[in-house]
């Protein structure tokens, strides 16, 4: 976020951060840009002086020539402090939340929209993934070579995750599949399909901080701290670097990318939480859809990405509930989010599997992405992300929805083709 529009909306920032629950010390920005203001007419004043004495200077030119390079290098040295310190406190305020979005304090302040699909009643004690795909699920000889929260997926279950993937695919590839969505929903946005991409996993610092997730989520990332590079918790964060200081073309927007990873994440603060399995991983497959569009679109867009996120769940039969995210649980870069829970019958609950957020162009004016608007002006554009299928997870759902009493399980319908 840049000072200019901090200094122009003051309350605005304040009642933003209070809602997600971040403190940054905006008095102090306040009082550093007043100093700042302060010291750049007398930098002036001292090169005026300079360039006034021209030419062959005299001795006594001379001497005040020197001291006043003294006085302008000192008051330059205090600027560049000044300008360092308004810098990091700027790379701590997080995108503002939208208005439309509910506030509170925690995420049992998220509000549950709806929640579709029957939930199946079983003439048995239903079993957990583990004990379904026991064969199938080795995390005893993955803990061997890399410790807990690792897994060997075997057989039957990579089969399943790869028909996912040519689902997922195929899918947001089809341009008819958008037009429907977009038509049923009202949204009037392009049915531009999804570019599938296979992006790097490893990305410098500077550009994991242009996503946002450095200030506060660095302690979940792997850094690799000789090279100065970390290992992606989402194909997202290599995605929305891919057009940095570009200027995009208008009417080829949106630019739709469904990128497909593997995601490594610290799980930080979880010591305890679904230490078994592969709920709750340092690594694991994702795909991920991103778009980089117009302003005006990006609340639109939005309400694709989950619309199209619902539609695949769907076509799973998977029986889920759709959250509104309010304030606090957003992260920094969303300004809006909405999550899928698909319903577990061996925990009798629902469980997070899909996110999708509008970061409106915080991501973008920290990685300088912009586009030529109709008259001329260069904006910055606004990115969007979501939730394809967190493989992991999804397999989870599927074996225990589709168990049978036999203690083995089957597929959804829309996957067969793939098998």
């Amino acid at each position: 976020m840049n000072l200019k529009f901090i200094l122009q909306n003051i309350d605005k920032v304040k009642n933003g951060l209070e809602a997600k629950g971040v403190k940054v010390d905006i008095d102090k920005l306040i009082e550093l840009d007043k100093q700042r203001k302060e010291i750049l007419p007398k930098i002036e004043e001292i090169r005026a002086k300079q360039n006034k004495i021209s030419g062959k200077p005299k001795e006594k030119e001379i001497y005040q020539l020197q001291e006043l390079k003294k006085e302008r290098i000192d008051w330059e040295n205090k600027l560049k402090k000044i300008e360092k310190e308004i810098e990091e406190i700027l790379s701590l305020v997080p995108n503002l939340p939208l208005e439309s979005v509910p506030r509170g304090k925690s995420e049992k302040d998220n509000r549950i929209l709806r929640k579709v699909g029957k939930i199946k009643n079983f003439s048995f004690t239903p079993k957990n993934y583990l004990e379904i795909g026991e064969e199938n699920i080795d995390t005893e000889r993955a803990a061997k070579i890399s410790g807990t929260r690792f897994a060997f997926l075997k057989g039957d279950l990579v089969r399943l995750q790869f028909a996912l993937i040519r689902f997922v695919l195929d899918f947001l590839s089809d341009k008819k599949n958008l037009e429907k969505i977009i038509k049923n929903k009202k949204l009037n946005l392009l049915s531009t399909p999804f570019i599938p991409i296979l992006p790097p996993v490893l990305l410098q610092e500077k550009i994991m901080k242009g996503m946002g997730y450095v200030e506060r989520g660095r302690e979940e990332i792997y850094w690799i701290e000789k090279d100065k590079m970390c290992l992606v918790g989402t194909a997202e964060q290599s995605i929305g670097p891919m057009h940095k200081d570009e200027i995009l073309e208008e009417k080829k927007m949106p630019f739709r990318y469904v990128g497909y990873s593997s995601c490594f994440r610290r799980e930080a603060g979880s010591y305890g939480k679904d230490t078994k399995g592969i709920l709750r991983v340092h690594q694991f497959d994702k795909l991920e859809m991103f778009s980089f569009c117009q302003p005006q679109n990006s609340n639109k867009e939005h309400q694709l990405f989950l619309a199209l996120e619902e539609e695949m769940v769907q076509k799973l039969s998977l029986p889920y509930q759709v959250i509104e995210t309010c304030t606090a649980d957003l992260g920094d870069p969303a300004a809006a989010k909405f999550d899928i829970e698909t319903w577990i019958p061996s925990e009798k609950k629902y469980r997070e599997t899909h996110s999708t957020s509008n970061c409106t162009d915080f991501q973008a004016e920290r990685l300088n992405i912009r586009f030529r608007d109709k008259n001329g002006d260069l904006k910055f554009v606004h990115t969007v992300n979501g939730t394809a299928f967190a493989l992991g997870r999804i397999i989870i759902a599927i074996l225990e929805n589709y168990q049978k009493k036999d203690g083995g399980f089957g597929i959804p319908k829309v996957l067969k083709k793939y098998f």
